[in-house]
């Protein structure tokens, strides 16, 4: 009977942040940034004859959470809100929070809003290397994660890119 061989070795790696990323604004500004100026030196492709960029977001996902305290200050509920965009999210709390109904449910004197402590957001983008791999890097309040690459000068790059940046360390 004959045995595996293996073909490639597939790797992952991940970057706890320090601090988590302030806010929607800033890691909206360190996503866009990424896409407007390719820090990585990514390279466009072509993939099922479709001309591909050489970074694209492949995914997100944005959460916030509207409380409900009393007035000692006692949080006595919350409802999770998750969004393809934080423009829905945003959008949704204002709707949320502003409902009278849902606050009074809540009980007497109760009243609501957004813990931006409790944001969360994430961002997932495809990246073809100059080597021809695709890898993707994906983005969170509090961490970096880089997987599906072989060549260790994807890490490396990376990780020299990250290191260039306060927020990410």
């Amino acid at each position: 009977m004959g045995d595996f061989t293996e073909k490639s070795v597939v790797k992952s790696a991940v970057r706890r942040l320090t601090s988590p990323i302030a806010d929607y604004t800033a890691f909206n500004a360190l996503v866009q940034n990424i896409l407007d100026t390719n820090p990585w030196g990514c390279t466009a492709y072509e993939s099922g004859g479709v001309a591909k960029p050489a970074v694209e977001k492949s995914k997100e996902s944005y959460a916030a959470s509207i409380v409900y305290e009393n007035a000692e200050a006692k949080t006595i509920g919350s409802i999770p809100v998750r969004g393809p965009t934080m423009a829905a999210v945003n959008t949704a709390v204002t709707q949320i929070t502003g409902n009278a109904t849902i606050t009074t449910a809540m009980g007497t004197g109760v009243s609501a809003s957004r813990d931006s402590s409790a944001d969360t957001f994430s961002c997932s983008l495809k990246c073809h290397a100059a080597n021809g791999e695709l890898y993707t890097v994906l983005f969170k309040r509090d961490s970096i994660t880089v997987s599906s690459y072989e060549a260790d000068v994807i890490r490396t790059g990376l990780e020299s890119w990250a290191d260039s940046i306060a927020a990410l360390a």
